[in-house]
């Protein structure tokens, strides 16, 4: 099998079962609704995905790091489609949490893994053709799921679509079953969990990030706009309703043609991702992404939003696919579970603290204000990393192989 046939299983594989998440995202909705008639039902599942991240994300690097990371994909896959297989059978909006709970706890050691193997099996120099494929299929999932979701609901019912949820996750085990083991100049361990082996663990990472300052510099500058978009995100159905009066139909539509710019952003940084380095691709993706979103906090009509929230999803795309590389290519394959893992972490406290701030700033003054500033914030971010990231220390950063650090026995790390 040549390696864009194994790329290709991989691609289709996770591609198919994020299609799932997405049919499955509008069906759980609607079944707590069913269920509760609750609002405030459906907030609280959305916070127990975090809570559960944060509890797992500790400890899960370590454990990706010292096993088979294509046993672990196919194991966590298999769970989770069978966990949610029993969603629609259980009586209780409480019981329905508590299985959500073990399907994040699950899922939190995917991303990871998936990072881990994709740098294993995809060649460094096809790496941002594959993290651009596998941008434009995640877009794509993003543009019919809720469609295929709703024609699915009307056919037959909610149900249907979430045991289709829990087939594309056995769907997505099986492709990773064809695909090879990319770590076979190494034994498993065995070893047990203990905390004296995760402080060891976050020592290591600690070590990296002091060793790798510039890159630390440029990650958390990244860090640091991405975040402050998705909490003024959280925002935008507010900013919809009340400042631009636009219906729940006119809300629909905006979230669609945003889709189709997300493909196509896609779509052309496949074509463009032998032509552009992934540092273009980061530093502009994330620039344009700040000015839409102050554009969009500026608009005054639903053709104004549009245009926004479209040019958003496009820049969105090369940033997300120039994130993946620079990732990849920077963090030493044999601590990047580890490192991936405890950023996860970091992220979701940094991000439920800015929403929250962010929503009780709205509430002080007003959306609009608020969002504006924020956006204009990340903007200024924005031109910080371009300078940083374009400077002759940058330059040369980004013409390395990768960071020149070796983890040995998951314990010491040198240069």
């Amino acid at each position: 099998m040549n390696k864009w046939n194994k790329s290709a299983l991989l691609i289709f594989g996770i591609g198919f079962s994020n299609l799932g998440n997405w049919i499955y995202f509008v069906a759980i909705n609607l079944l707590i609704i069913q269920i509760t008639g609750s609002a405030a039902a459906v907030a609280g599942y959305f916070v127990v995905k975090p809570i559960a991240m944060l509890l797992t994300n500790l400890w899960a690097g370590s454990v990706i790091d010292r096993v088979n990371i294509r046993k672990l994909m196919i194991g966590v896959d298999v769970i989770r489609g069978l966990l949610i297989a029993v969603i629609p059978l259980l009586p209780s909006i409480w019981m329905i949490y508590a299985v959500t709970f073990m399907v994040s706890i699950a899922g939190s050691f995917f991303g990871p893994a998936s990072n881990v193997y994709i740098a294993k099996l995809v060649p460094e120099s096809r790496r941002q053709r594959f993290n651009s494929i596998m941008s434009m299929t995640n877009s794509g999932a993003f543009l019919l799921g809720p469609a295929i979701s709703g024609l699915l609901i009307n056919l037959t019912n909610t149900s249907f679509s979430i045991f289709f949820n829990a087939a594309s996750f056995f769907v997505c085990a099986f492709f990773i079953y064809l695909l090879p083991n990319v770590h076979m100049d190494r034994k498993e361990s065995h070893e047990r969990m203990r905390f004296r082996m995760l402080v060891e663990d976050w020592k290591i990472v600690l070590r990296f990030v002091k060793a790798s300052t510039f890159f630390t510099s440029i990650f958390v500058l990244m860090q640091v706009a991405m975040f402050i978009g998705f909490s003024i995100d959280s925002q935008e159905a507010t900013y919809i309703k009340m400042h631009l009066k636009l219906s729940e139909k006119d809300y629909g539509n905006l979230l669609s043609l945003t889709g189709v710019g997300s493909l196509s952003g896609s779509f052309l940084a496949t074509l463009l991702s032998k032509r552009l380095s992934y540092r273009l691709f980061i530093t502009a993706g994330l620039l344009v992404t700040s000015l839409c979103y102050l554009w969009f906090y500026a608009s005054w009509s639903f053709f104004s939003a549009t245009a926004a929230f479209m040019l958003l999803g496009f820049s969105m795309s090369f940033a997300s696919s120039g994130y993946a590389t620079f990732f990849q290519k920077h963090v030493p394959a044999d601590i990047m579970g580890r490192f991936g893992s405890l950023a996860d972490m970091s992220q979701s406290i940094i991000t439920i603290v800015l929403t929250l701030l962010v929503g009780f700033l709205s509430e002080l003054f007003s959306v609009q204000m608020v969002c504006i500033i924020a956006a204009g914030i990340a903007a200024v971010v924005c031109g910080v990393l371009i300078v940083k990231s374009f400077s002759a220390a940058g330059s040369r950063f980004f013409l390395l192989k990768g960071e020149r650090l070796q983890v040995k026995n998951g314990a010491d790390i040198g240069a």
